[in-house]
């Protein structure tokens, strides 16, 4: 399958955050997955270097716009480079281009992802596929929007997004659709 993984730009190597981007990579090209990420640093690396050293094919979809923003290039393990003009024209492509997603924590970006990807199977869009979120943050603040915002939400959209306490469950979920 190709698997997306959304994530933070800031875990820096030799972190916590760095560290299951890297395990997650690596256990997902050895189950036979190939990675897309957005292609620059923090989750994206390592969620790349992982996946590579572990001999799986990593796909980096990247932006100009990013580029131009932030001065950087794909990062060294990328194998496939996508790179579009827009951000917008980034995120449908990690979106598109996916059979499943998995969400580490993140900040902006990543709930834009989220939001994104669910927004558009829940309107079917695109079809539907697993988005596992990863992590107590996701579950906690969904969990608080559905409590705040009930009237805002149907049990069937709430379905489409899958929660994962840690990396080596959302693996296994992926398997599991495999």
């Amino acid at each position: 399958m190709n698997v997306t993984v959304f994530g933070s730009s800031q875990p820096l190597e030799g972190s916590p955050a760095y560290n299951d981007a890297y395990k997650i990579g690596q256990m997902l090209a050895e189950a036979g997955h190939c990675v897309l990420t957005g292609g620059y640093k923090g989750t994206m690396q390592a969620v790349s270097r992982g996946a590579s050293e572990a001999g799986g094919h990593v796909i980096g979809v990247t932006t100009l716009e990013i580029e131009r923003w932030r001065g950087v290039t794909a990062n060294a393990w990328v194998k496939e480079e996508r790179k579009f003009e827009t951000l917008h024209q980034r995120l449908h492509a990690l979106i598109d281009g996916c059979d499943a997603a998995i969400a580490l924590p993140g900040g902006p970006g990543t709930l834009t992802e989220i939001a994104l990807m669910w927004n558009l199977m829940i309107v079917d869009a695109i079809h539907r596929r697993p988005l596992i979120l990863v992590g107590i943050g996701w579950q906690s603040i969904l969990d608080q929007a559905y409590e705040k915002m009930s009237d805002n939400f149907l049990e069937n959209q709430r379905a489409l997004l899958q929660f994962s306490p840690d990396i080596t469950s959302a693996v296994q979920l992926i398997n599991h659709y495999s």
